[in-house]
């Protein structure tokens, strides 16, 4: 009964409309996330590009997406890399290993001939950067 009431396509059709909205959704907030971790954008261009967003959604996005959208990996990617610094530091705090200790097994590895001279210098490169 439920079949001739509502045809296979127009489930589709719902389901699509469905899916589309939670991508706009998403890519609202996406926007959203990306003019406020921009930080070459001073208080009142952000405050100016939210406004743009909220009172003309598509034309706001669609226009952010064209005037800014080539940077948002970089920006992405760089709090990506923040964050994962911000990790390893944490990490290296919380395990009790000191750069100092890092770098006095890395001497006694290179004495006792476990690691190269180059190996050694990338690794004490990668402790001290």
């Amino acid at each position: 009964m439920l079949g001739t009431q509502y045809p296979l396509l127009d489930i589709f059709w719902t389901m699509l409309e469905f899916f589309l909205f939670f991508i706009w959704i998403f890519l609202i907030i996406t926007i959203f996330m990306d003019i406020f971790r921009s930080h070459d954008m001073k208080g009142f261009t952000k405050f100016l590009w939210v406004l743009f967003i909220i009172i003309l959604p598509l034309l706001g996005a669609l226009v952010y997406l064209i005037a800014r959208g080539g940077s948002m990996h970089e920006r992405s990617a760089q709090q990506a890399k923040q964050q994962e610094q911000a990790f390893q530091s944490y990490v290296r705090q919380a395990a009790g290993g000191s750069s100092a200790d890092e770098l006095a097994k890395l001497t006694d590895l290179k004495a006792k001939g476990a690691i190269s001279d180059e190996e050694f210098e990338k690794a004490k490169a990668k402790i001290l950067g």
